[in-house]
């Protein structure tokens, strides 16, 4: 039976209870806007930015056995897989896919760092430093920013030769001396900052992905935090070495 509410001639009937609603259904994000999604993509482009920082490091150290085999060496890059494919396309080809593979690893880096801020938003009372919030925050943000700046001038500087005292038209191994010219020591300076702040970025990574594969546990800690820091460190030692070569007059 339902009751009714006089409204001058007219009535109507009012339901003894409402109508009951489920809630709207919440669709799953998809892969890529997943937290588990994102991690994956920063591991895949890391993993692939760690693999050329380690084929460029073994191309540099050949300029301490003389201009021919670094030039050598440089000219390879260019025309490798001639006379299959012209010259410098599969080089472009590899300069394409680490520009995406910088974009996406950045992407990846803010999208999780939006969201974990998110996912907090009340600071707590005590300020608390952790190994999370102080170091990974001052490296992998300001060190990243440095890198990136870096990485604009060395191109400039020894691909491009905009900036080089030798010009664009210069041998690689030339402007390679070239460009860190004792009398260019603010350039050596920068170089030097940009490389710390790589291994320092590179030993976070290594770590963090060892911690994400759950690898990082009981007798594997000690060994595997080693590990990324000794990964880090040959490669800095491995980039610091030529600069420092042309500084003392070994590479010349």
């Amino acid at each position: 039976m339902t009751a009714t509410i006089d409204r001058g001639a007219a009535t109507k009937p009012v339901a003894p209870h409402a109508a009951q609603t489920s809630p709207p259904t919440r669709r799953r994000p998809g892969l890529f806007a997943s937290s588990n999604g994102k991690k994956a993509v920063m591991a895949v482009t890391g993993a692939i930015l760690v693999l050329f920082l380690v084929g460029h490091m073994v191309g540099n150290l050949k300029s301490f056995f003389g201009a021919d085999s670094f030039n050598h060496y440089a000219e390879w890059l260019r025309t490798v897989g001639s006379p299959a494919v012209p010259n410098r396309v599969l080089l472009t080809v590899v300069e394409i896919a680490l520009v995406l593979a910088v974009a996406l690893h950045m992407w990846s880096a803010v999208s999780l760092a939006r969201r974990a801020s998110k996912a907090r938003p009340v600071k707590y009372a005590a300020k608390r430093k952790s190994q999370a919030n102080g170091y990974a925050t001052h490296t992998m943000r300001y060190g990243g920013v440095i890198i990136v700046l870096f990485v604009v001038w060395h191109l400039l500087d020894m691909t491009f030769g905009a900036v080089n005292p030798e010009g664009f038209d210069a041998e690689p191994y030339d402007r390679l001396v070239a460009g860190f010219d004792p009398s260019r020591w603010w350039v050596t300076l920068f170089y030097v900052v940009a490389m710390i702040m790589v291994g320092l970025h590179l030993r976070h990574g290594l770590w963090s992905a060892f911690q994400t594969l759950g690898l990082a546990s009981g007798r594997s800690y000690g060994k595997l935090k080693a590990a990324a820091a000794l990964v880090s460190l040959v490669l800095v030692v491995g980039f610091l070495a030529v600069p420092v070569g042309v500084m003392i007059g070994v590479i010349k």
